[in-house]
Formats: structure tokens, C-alpha cells, sequence
């Protein structure tokens, strides 16, 4: 996870030696949600039937390549491509370690079943909080900026792939080879205004994370004049790491209160960002980021416990990949929709306009949300 954010710091060296506008940036960005998106539809389910294991060490694998993309195919063409590939790995990844960590800790460590989610948050959320970190250090104080980086990782990927090996399966494997078919995707029956209330909280929850991962450096360094890598990668570390411990904090809490917590936090994040680019301020920017990654970790939850609760059993499946859906088409449309209009008009006024819409979609769906929650009366489950 932290190897598909390593990147955020290093796109604006990119476009510095290459010269192109920052709607490539976007472009590159999004080509990553892409992977993932295709990756979800094709494998991100096919570890219930072939596997935990070997999945993970495939994705690791493929991972492992993209890294030496990177290294050795660095034009634009090859920027592209060595994202799609990564997309690839990550989809076919995260929820076979999620499912794979869960059952490993049900096995070995029965006695203390919340810590299976403490140890999956972090290292989902809190790894995407890395990439950006370890990548601003090494650009800033390591030689070869967009080289070293990708082999350090191509390093610990192969670790990681040697590692996994050794990991116990937790897949009862049939004896007959399983049929494999695509992932199937489903609205729920029951509850389609509410699901598309949780697909919007998580919409804007994901532009908000695009935003700091895909632009907060070009962001930095051209409305708030900081060009320093190790600073890029810090701003965008934090509302990964605000977003992992904030969920770490109030999955106690019952839903509506975090319904109404979420979606506070997020609102105040969108006008934070608003006031750090009108007024060129950098403290500001940086409590936006932390403000609103801690709002979007709390709805995101929220966003999926809503969308479990209205599938039966056997559609589960389908209802988060619908959901995932959203949320990677939240990741991607709204950054290329940036890049694209900052060739016509100036960076500030298009993320002016950006804040208000994330607004005026968090204030259009907590309500519905807020009353699921009230009705539930639970907390939500940890993710």
C-alpha cells in the first residue's frame, strides 16, 4: 500500500523535467485508479476459491514489476503504464490480505479479535500514509530522486514476496479446479437511496484523498510557493495517517455520532483548504489535510457498514464492489477534472470550486445517512 502512493511526492520532479501541464499529472494519477478498478472486477475475489496466498504473492509480484517500470521506463508513456500495473496489484491485494489477516489472527490469536482491525487499518491506511513519507525523504536527502525510491520498494517487495511464502494458507483449496468468473457488481434492492447516499460520502471522501495525493505537492509548490519534496511528502502522509488513527479512535463510537463527526470534519476540511488557498497559506493547507483525511476515514467506515447492512449474504460481494466502484471513480474523476480545467483557469478558483462541491455533497448525504444510523443505533464495524 505504501509502494501505490509513493509517487505523490515525485510527480512534480517529473513535470519539471519533462515539462508537461499538470493535467498529465492527473492523467497519471488516474491511470492507477484505473488498474485498480479492473483489477477489483477481474481478481479481487478469486483468493475465496484459489486461495489467499498465492494471490497475494502474484499481486506482490506484479507489484515488484511496476516498481522496475519505474526505473527503467520513466517517460510518460512508461509513467502511465508502471501505474496501470500497480493499480493491478493493489486491486487484487487489499481485500485478499484484509481477508487473509482477519483469518490468520482468528487462528492464531482468538482471545483478542479487535486487534485484527487495528492491525488491518494500519497497514491499509497507515501504508498509504507511508509511500509519500519515505518517498519526500529519500528525493530530498537520497541521490537519484526518481530512481532510489522505486528501489528501495523493489527491494522490500521482494521481501515481501519471499515472506508470504512461508505464511500459512487459510483457504480450504477444493480439489477440483473452481470456475472463475468476473466479480459481479450490484446495487442493493432494498435501500437504493441509501446506498447512494454512502456512495456519495465515499465519492467525496476519495476526492478529497486524490486531491492531496494527485495535486497537493503541484498545489504546494505553485498557489502556496513550497517546493520542498520532504514537505510535499509529509502534507500528503497526513491525511492518510489522520484518516488511520481517527478510525482507530472512534470505532467505539455508535454510528450516528459518527455520521455527524464525519461529515463535520470533512466540511471543515473542504473550507480549511478553501482559506489556505486564498490566502497562500501553508500552516492552513496542512490542518486541511489533516481535518478532512480525519472526516473521510470516520464516513468511509460509515460509507461501508451502511452499504454491508443493506445486502444479504449473498450479495455482499456485489454491494462492495458497486461501492468500490464509487469510491476509485471518486479517486480518479475529480483530479482529471482539475488538471483539465486548470489549462483555462487559474489552480486557486478551480479548488475553490472543488471545496464547495465536496460540501455540498457531504451536506446532501449526511442526513440520509444520519437516520440509517439512528434507526441502527449500532457502531459501525471496523475497516
Amino acid at each position: 500500500m505504501a509502494f501505490s502512493t509513493l509517487p505523490t511526492p515525485l510527480y512534480v520532479l517529473y513535470q519539471e523535467r519533462d515539462g508537461y501541464p499538470t493535467f498529465l499529472i492527473t492523467v497519471i494519477f488516474a491511470a492507477y485508479a484505473l488498474g485498480v478498478i479492473v483489477s477489483l472486477l477481474l481478481f479481487g475475489h478469486v483468493s475465496d476459491s484459489f486461495g489467499r496466498r498465492g494471490v497475494i504473492v502474484v499481486a506482490l509480484l506484479v507489484e515488484l514489476v511496476a516498481a522496475l517500470m519505474f526505473v527503467v521506463w520513466n517517460d510518460t508513456v512508461g509513467l502511465i503504464a508502471a501505474r496501470i500495473v500497480t493499480g493491478f496489484g493493489i486491486g487484487a491485494l487489499t481485500g485478499t490480505a484484509t481477508a487473509h489477516l482477519g483469518e490468520l489472527h482468528a487462528v492464531y490469536r482468538p482471545a483478542t479479535p479487535g486487534t485484527a482491525n487495528a492491525v488491518v487499518t494500519l497497514s491499509n491506511i497507515g501504508g498509504l500514509a507511508l509511500g509519500p513519507l519515505i518517498a519526500g525523504i529519500l528525493a530530498e536527502f537520497a541521490p537519484l530522486p526518481l530512481v532510489t525510491p522505486f528501489v528501495v520498494f523493489a527491494v522490500l517487495l521482494a521481501v515481501g514476496v519471499i515472506g508470504v511464502i512461508f505464511v500459512p494458507e487459510t483457504v480450504d483449496l477444493p480439489e477440483k479446479r473452481p470456475t472463475y468468473r468476473p466479480q459481479k457488481v450490484t446495487v442493493p434492492t432494498k435501500g437504493r437511496g441509501l446506498f447512494v447516499a454512502a456512495g456519495v460520502a465515499a465519492f467525496a471522501g476519495f476526492a478529497v484523498f486524490g486531491l492531496f495525493t494527485a495535486l497537493g505537492p503541484s498545489v504546494m509548490s505553485a498557489v502556496l510557493h513550497e517546493n520542498s519534496r520532504l514537505a510535499a511528502g509529509i502534507v500528503a502522509s497526513l491525511v492518510f495517517a489522520s484518516a488511520a488513527l481517527t478510525q482507530l479512535g472512534t470505532g467505539r463510537l455508535k454510528l450516528r455520532t459518527q455520521v455527524w463527526l464525519g461529515s463535520g470534519l470533512m466540511l471543515l476540511g473542504a473550507v480549511l483548504l478553501a482559506v489556505s488557498v486564498l490566502v497562500a497559506s501553508l500552516p492552513l493547507f496542512v490542518a486541511s489535510s489533516v481535518v478532512a483525511g480525519a472526516g473521510v476515514g470516520i464516513m468511509f467506515r460509515v460509507a461501508i457498514s451502511v452499504a454491508v447492512s443493506l445486502a444479504p449474504p449473498e450479495q455482499r460481494g456485489g454491494v462492495l464492489a458497486a461501492l468500490y466502484l464509487i469510491v476509485y471513480a471518486g479517486l480518479s474523476i475529480p483530479v482529471l477534472l482539475i488538471g483539465a480545467a486548470e489549462l483555462w483557469l487559474p489552480l486557486t478558483a478551480v479548488l475553490l470550486v472543488f471545496a464547495g462541491l465536496i460540501i455540498v455533497l457531504i451536506a446532501a448525504s449526511t442526513p440520509s445517512l444520519a437516520r440509517r444510523a439512528g434507526e441502527s443505533g449500532s457502531s459501525a464495524p471496523g475497516h
